[in-house]
């Protein structure tokens, strides 16, 4: 049916605001299970057989990593934690057959001496680890991380009997609690805690700058039977691991908290509260409470595919990205809580922060946005990281900053400032600050919540854009022009470099739409619109986007800093024949170069050719990802640990089932041809609809769209033929034709839209998808 008199979206209803998140899931008539009554963590090892009243649970006891081999290193071994705590397990170095490490590492506890700048005077520090030690020697281990109640449990067999353990970070308590049950033969286990030298992780990598120091020893002590080491700073103020263990028949839990204060010496007591208040709860009290969180957590949406290793890694990455996020943690780090040796001891602003939270929005987890709380907290600070004479008006953020984004001295050793377009030292490097800005939109898009536009993208995205407008000047040409600017990574300076005139458009453009919605009459509209009009067109060459004017695109280079305006900013999308030639080639000619690649390059890639409707070209990249860089346990290293690259895969996976740039929402727009059948619920676009979907034998059998913000609705479906739409109660919705395989249906705030072939009525019944084939687990399975 057809109905003219649905309105046509223009680029401001695209944007058009609406309510804030509502929280409300209505299931429209899908048969959503509820959770099992069962809560004992029962696991089964074939795919998805167990538990198929409760999907979710069967998808993630089957995503559950294993362990029969022992790890050696923190990329094959479990992880715990609640993005502020951090532990990863494995065997202690140098004592294969002896002791099993449990690291103790937190999001907040860093140096304070920013005359070193944030990678030494600010970095995080290293804590410390216990050591689990068995009377035996160590034969054996079969471990088992679940994923459902982000708990360890296993086994540890020795010469001498055996030590079951289970292990979690609390949720809310942000303590570690380990619960040990010896064989006879292995009673006289015992913990030992070792402190970690408290010296920025970047000196086993790189030299000192003058004057620089590590800080004092930890001083260990008992106090009134709870077990402490405190670690002065030199700059003021200190952090406490604080620990006790617990003894109910035969088992023993060991209690571990860690607290940070600067520049007040207030963590001890805090530390030591915390452990006599907790260590009174036996260990099965706590999890109680823990897993109750994660059960919830999970159940904000459902994805099943028929890869059985990629459907359990994106299962892996929303464990992990709750392991390492949470709205009120610290930005994540490069290696998140679980700090290892590396050279990038902070949070890294050029790629790193922006690919780390991709995932939250598909995946229907705000709650872990820390990029939008920390940009608004800390903007004051951003005003400082820009040369004197801007500070009135502009804002940047550096390559990296500390947790409150702040860098500290400046220099190639120690941090990377702003810079100045045209000048060089420092690095011109200018653009970071408008790209973290547009994830901050990107969850304003998919909430429409107005308060994170008015309060915080469109104040800061107004003086990031205002930085670039003191230097863009006319040319010959009559085009706006900007002088050498550093695209990251590549090296070299260029004019009108792509990195930042594609950031520059997409604030731009961002900016007049945000100024016309919130009904602000903004002097510099006008300006911004100049821009977009007058700007030189984006560099270009035979072989596609070049770096800049200045300099092609001619060496193997692991980042897509050149091609944001394709991904994701989605500036460029093929909407001619002869942008989507460019893209393509530009695509081709990037990943053409091997040598500097990484792991994000294949993670760019995939997502550019879900944008082309390439799946099994995104496919191909996906299993490049995973043969060739990710490791056993899903993390990912390059000269240290750094943990965007596989979150950034599930954004990857996110783009080949959805997108809803540029107004329309894209139902399974670049699925691989060995996908006939999959499943999604709740997965969250922008325009805030919640879309749940159901692909069996290569055809797509309904499309779920629920409104929390009744923002205009433009759907391509994928349902061959004529489609009926109808609302909760079976009624029939209005709709119109918008072109090219989409629909405009009149849905408001609180409705919800089903979508089927006319005349069908299939089961809406939310289940796992059976695989194609099964795979290994993660972990080190035997």
């Amino acid at each position: 049916m057809s109905h003219p008199s649905v309105p046509d979206p223009s680029r401001r209803s695209v944007l058009a605001t609406g309510s804030a998140l509502s929280g409300a899931l209505l299931t429209a008539g899908l048969a959503v299970p509820r959770a099992s009554a069962d809560e004992s963590g029962a696991t089964a090892s074939a795919p998805y057989p167990s538990h198929t009243s409760d999907p979710w649970r069967s998808v993630l006891e089957d995503a559950d990593m294993v362990w029969q081999r022992m790890p050696t290193a923190w990329y094959e071994g479990p992880f715990l934690g609640n993005g502020f705590l951090g532990s990863g397990i494995y065997v202690e170095p140098g004592a294969t057959a002896t002791a099993v490490r449990f690291n103790v590492q937190h999001s907040e506890v860093q140096d304070h001496r920013p005359e070193f700048g944030s990678l030494f005077g600010l970095a995080r520090l290293p804590i410390g680890h216990f050591t689990l030690e068995p009377v035996g020697a160590i034969t054996g281990i079969d471990w088992r991380l679940s994923l459902r109640d982000a708990e360890l449990t296993g086994t540890l067999t020795t010469e001498k009997g055996s030590l079951a353990l289970r292990a979690l970070v609390h949720n809310d308590r942000s303590v570690l609690a380990v619960e040990v049950t010896p064989s006879e033969g292995e009673r006289g286990f015992r913990w030992v805690f070792h402190p970690a030298d408290a010296i920025s992780p970047r000196a086993a990598f790189k030299p000192l700058p003058d004057g620089y120091q590590g800080n004092p020893p930890a001083q260990v002590a008992d106090h009134d039977g709870v077990s402490a080491a405190v670690q002065p700073l030199l700059s003021g103020g200190q952090h406490v691991t604080a620990w006790r263990q617990r003894s109910a028949g035969r088992s023993r839990t060991l209690y571990v908290h860690v607290a940070h204060s600067y520049p007040q010496t207030t963590a001890l007591n805090r530390a030591l509260r915390t452990i006599r208040t907790t260590a009174r709860l036996p260990y099965d009290a706590l999890a109680l409470t823990h897993r109750a969180w994660w059960h919830s957590y999970y159940r904000k949406s459902f994805l099943s595919l028929p890869d059985a290793r990629i459907q359990r890694f994106y299962w892996i990455q929303l464990y992990k990205a709750a392991s390492a996020a949470r709205r009120d943690a610290p930005v994540m780090a490069t290696s998140g809580p679980w700090l290892e040796p590396t050279p990038w001891p902070n949070t890294w602003w050029n790629l790193n922060a922006q690919l780390e939270y991709w995932l939250i929005h598909g995946s229907n987890h705000l709650e872990l946005d820390a990029i939008t709380r920390a940009l608004s907290e800390y903007r004051d600070n951003l005003a400082a990281e820009v040369a004197q004479p801007y500070r009135s008006d502009s804002l940047g953020i550096p390559r990296t900053t500390d947790p409150h984004l702040v860098n500290g001295a400046a220099s190639p050793l120690m941090g990377y400032g702003v810079g100045i377009p045209g000048q060089d030292p420092p690095t011109p490097e200018v653009g970071d600050l408008t790209w973290a800005l547009h994830n901050v939109w990107l969850s304003y898009r998919h909430t429409m919540d107005t308060s994170i536009l008015r309060d915080v993208l469109f104040p800061l995205l107004r003086k990031a854009i205002n930085y670039y407008l003191h230097f863009l000047e006319p040319g010959p040409d009559g085009r706006l022009h900007l002088p050498a600017t550093f695209s990251p990574e590549y090296g070299g300076d260029s004019r009108d470099c792509n990195y930042d005139l594609m950031l520059l458009t997409w604030g731009c453009r961002t900016l007049v739409e945000s100024a016309e919605l919130l009904g602000v009459d903004d002097p510099l509209v006008p300006r911004w619109r100049e821009v977009l009009a007058k700007r030189v067109p984006y560099p270009t060459d035979a072989n596609g986007f070049m770096i800049g004017a200045d300099i092609p695109f001619a060496k193997s280079h692991r980042h897509y800093s050149h091609l944001l305006a394709v991904y994701p900013l989605y500036e460029v999308t093929g909407r001619t024949p002869d942008e989507r030639a460019l893209i393509e080639k530009s695509l081709a000619h990037w990943v053409g170069f091997e040598g500097a690649l990484q792991g994000y390059t294949f993670t760019g890639a995939a997502s550019m050719s879900a944008l082309l409707g390439k799946g099994d070209d995104a496919l191909h990249y996906l299993d490049e990802l995973m043969t060739r860089f990710i490791q056993p346990n899903t993390m990912y290293q390059e000269s240290g640990p750094v943990i965007e690259t596989p979150l950034s895969a599930a954004q990857s996976l996110h783009d080949m089932i959805c997108q809803s740039w540029g107004g329309t929402i894209r139902v399974f727009p670049a699925l691989p041809a060995a996908w006939a059948d999959l499943v999604v619920h709740d997965f969250r676009t922008q325009g805030a609809f919640l879309l749940g979907a159901r692909r069996q034998s290569g055809t797509t059998r309904w499309v779920r769209l629920h409104s929390e913000a009744g923002a205009p609705c433009v759907v391509r479906h994928g349902i061959d033929g004529p489609v009926e739409v109808r609302d909760e109660r079976g009624r029939p919705l209005r709709y119109a034709q918008a072109g090219d395989g989409a629909i405009r249906i009149a849905l408001h705030k609180g409705e919800t839209a089903l979508i089927t072939a006319r005349g069908d009525h299939p089961d809406l019944t939310i289940t796992a998808v059976r695989p194609n084939q099964d795979a290994p687990r993660w972990g080190l399975p035997a």
